[in-house]
Formats: structure tokens, sequence, C-alpha cells
């Protein structure tokens, strides 16, 4: 096994992509490898440093695309970027996934346009992982389609209790929509005409969660569209960062707060690494031919490390090819519940249908 790298994405490239491969090589006992896609220059004198560089190889990218870069045109002008060099090894056979916490946009727009979609697949769609009081949960999209159709999210259904079954080991995943209230019919067009969908999909659908729902661990899967997701995902991580300062704001308030803090150390840490992003690794962009890690701009060499892990885990079990076939399964099934979407369409959802 293969995993090629995005050593020029973040905030902190090439050093923290670097240190993070080596970990995640060292934590698998160097049973895959890691090509390192980036400026050769940059990367061999980075590597002298360390005594045990076993299991990398650098593939010199001479380009790289910024975050502030339009992904379009970047991916037009920069063939060479880290980028587009490092999902193109996945075609050419040399690579069996793609980790990046580079540009998003970048990244899944050179997915979508060199691996291409999953053949039944409508959109692509970015899964983010996010803790709750009981087991993790599965959030999508997270942020790939800001504009979805309830077919999309019907898709995005089934490609989370894959993810959940395959990949986590859930028996029957539980799949809840995201909406305002529990009651079939509360939501706007989306989520309504999504529900019907859903409720036929032969999936365990559960039925709409609200947003206090999501880390009370209601279910396996919450289904929504990119726009809501994205919304969600931001809001989930600035509340970590919110807690934990409050947290430290508190226990330094007077010597009491101080023993108690100190008492009380093992399980704050317990609780910072349940909610700690990078204890999750990189998102999946799920529903492309290939296996594609999206990380966070600001990863750490923790966050690096288990985001190849998550690649490497998805290469083993096929996931993309699991996708696939859950989807040519499900095909005749997938055809009629298109056909029930048409027929429950409010009229503004038509209308839109119509336009597009």
């Amino acid at each position: 096994m293969r995993i090629a790298v995005d050593a020029m994405g973040g905030d902190h490239a090439p050093d923290r992509p670097v240190a993070g491969a080596l970990a995640a090589l060292r934590q698998a006992a160097r049973d895959f490898e890691i090509v390192l896609v980036g400026d050769e220059s940059r990367l061999t004198p980075l590597l002298s440093r360390y005594t045990d560089s076993s299991g990398l190889t650098v593939l010199h990218a001479p380009e790289a695309i910024g975050m502030d870069e339009s992904p379009a045109s970047a991916l037009r002008r920069k063939r060479s970027s880290s980028i587009a060099m490092g999902i193109r090894l996945q075609t050419q056979g040399m690579a069996d996934a793609f980790v990046s916490a580079g540009n998003t946009g970048a990244v899944m727009a050179a997915a979508l346009t060199t691996l291409g979609r999953i053949e039944g697949l409508s959109r692509p769609a970015i899964m983010v992982v996010f803790p709750t009081q009981a087991d993790p949960c599965l959030v999508l999209d997270a942020g790939a389609n800001a504009e979805c159709k309830p077919q999309h999210l019907a898709q995005f259904a089934l490609m989370g209790h894959v993810y959940a079954a395959d990949i986590l080991g859930r028996a029957h995943p539980r799949i809840g929509l995201l909406s305002i209230g529990e009651e079939q019919g509360k939501g706007n067009d989306l989520t309504v005409a999504a529900h019907g969908l859903l409720s036929e999909s032969g999936l365990n659908f559960v039925g709409n969660v609200e947003g206090r729902d999501v880390l009370g661990g209601a279910v396996d899967v919450v289904v929504t569209d990119g726009f809501t997701g994205n919304v969600l995902l931001k809001f989930a991580e600035s509340f970590a960062d919110f807690l934990a300062g409050e947290i430290r704001r508190e226990v330094s308030a007077d010597r009491r707060s101080s023993l108690g803090a100190w008492l009380m150390r093992p399980a704050f840490h317990r609780l910072r690494r349940r909610i700690d992003y990078a204890e999750y690794g990189g998102a999946p962009l799920l529903g492309v031919n290939g296996i594609v890690i999206i990380c966070h701009g600001g990863s750490t060499v923790k966050a690096f490390r288990n985001a190849i892990l998550v690649a490497r885990r998805a290469v083993r079990r096929d996931l993309a090819n699991r996708i696939e076939h859950a989807i040519a399964d499900l095909g005749k099934r997938v055809d009629a519940l298109g056909d029930i979407a048409s027929a429950n369409d409010t009229p503004a959802v038509a209308a839109e249908r119509g336009e597009r």
C-alpha cells in the first residue's frame, strides 16, 4: 500500500506533514509506504534531520496552490502542483490514497476532474467525525455542496451508512436527517422531501434529528446539505476552543480551583482528547473513485498522523469500491427514490428542479 501526502499543504508545511507522515509510519510498524509530494529542495534537507525515514519517498512537485487561490484557475495554471500531482498518482497506479491539508476547493476539484465520481452518484460529500456522549457520529455533507436536492441527501446517507458499517464497525448504523424539529413535516422543502426518500431507502433511518441531538449520540450518521453541515462543523470547532478556554480561566481563578484542577487533570486530559479534532484525523471526500482525505489547514502533527492512518484504513477496507457496490446493489431502488422525490416535491422544490 502506498499513500501520497501533500507535503506543501497546510499552514505549517512542510514540517508538520512530514513529521505526521513519519509518526504514522512508526505507529503502523511501517506496513505501508508514503510518497511525499512537494518541493524536493525543501523536503530533502528536512528529511535529513530524521535518523530513520525508511518508508518515505519524495516526488518532486515544483508548484504549490495557495490557500487563497481560486481552485479552478490554480489547477489550470499549476498542473505540477503538489495537489494535482498527488491526486494523479492514484490514476497512475502509484498511490492508493491522497492526504492534503491544502486548498480544500482545489483538492475537491482535482479529485473530481482526475478521479471522477463513483458511477451512480451525483455529488461527492465531505464527511467529518463528531464526538458525542456515546460513540462518535458521522456528519455529511460538511462543505462540498452548499445547495442540494433531496436525492443528494439520500446518497449522502448511503455513503455514511457504508462508512459507519465497514470502517467503524457499526452493525446497523442509525441515520438521522438534520432539521429544526423531530416531526416528519418539520423543516424546509429540502428536508421534507428528503425525509420521504430516506423513509423508503431501506436504510436504518430513524427520522429527523435536531442540532442538540448530534452531540447526544442519538444517531450514527447525520445527513445534511453542505452549507448547514459546514456551519455545524465550524461551530463545533469553536465551541471546543471556547470550552477549553473557559476551563483554564475558571481553574486559575483562585488557589482552591487550581488545586481541584490538579486533582482533575486525568479527567480533563480525557475530555480534551474526546473533543480534539486531531484525534479523528482528516475528513474523507466520499463519492470519488479513490481515497482522498482532506485535513484542516492548521493541522497538528497528530492530526496529520491520524489522517494518514484513516486513509490506510479506508484503503484496507476498499472503501470506494464498497460504496460503488452499495450504489449498484440499490440501483433500482435509488431510481425509484428519484421518482418519489419528483412526486413529493413542494412547488418550491419543483420550481428549483425546473430551473436547474
